[in-house]
């Protein structure tokens, strides 16, 4: 067929041409679920490099690195395990104490609860920074509050 246009219109060649621009833009045309699939994973490789380099560049910042992912995980399992105990003390001690306890131990719980989002991506970041894009998702909806 192409033949039969070439003779037509000009020559083989220019047909053919015109043949594979239309066909190229009816393939850019359409965006199909592999080629999405395909940009996802570039796109989840390239993050991974990025924070990967990004490590390697600040090498020097190490022990601040560490020293804010102690303090904030140190604090927030501090809180953790004191309101546990006045959960556990709350049903030994005289009922006197009772309600303080339980609700001193509500409040570390509460504002334990505000931290989870930050020791997230810390934790994520130090053992799993390859994940990184998924941890930081679920981080950001722990402190937007969203399921």
């Amino acid at each position: 067929m192409a033949g039969f246009l070439g003779k037509l219109f000009g020559t083989d060649e220019a047909v053919k041409g015109v043949l594979e621009t239309g066909r190229e833009l009816l393939d850019d045309a359409f965006y199909t679920d592999a080629e999405k699939a395909e940009d996802r994973s570039l796109a989840a490789a390239g993050v991974r490099n990025m924070v990967v380099d990004w490590m390697g560049n600040t090498q020097g910042q190490n022990l601040s690195r560490r020293l804010i992912a102690v303090s904030v995980t140190s604090i927030w399992l501090s809180m953790y395990m004191i309101a546990t105990v006045m959960d556990v003390a709350a049903v030994w001690l005289p009922e006197l104490y009772y309600q303080r306890l339980v609700d001193t131990s509500q409040l570390l719980d509460s504002r334990n609860d505000s931290m989870t989002g930050a020791v997230m991506l810390i934790l994520g970041f130090y053992f799993a920074a390859p994940k990184i894009a998924a941890i930081a998702e679920a981080a950001m909806s722990r402190f937007s509050k969203q399921p």
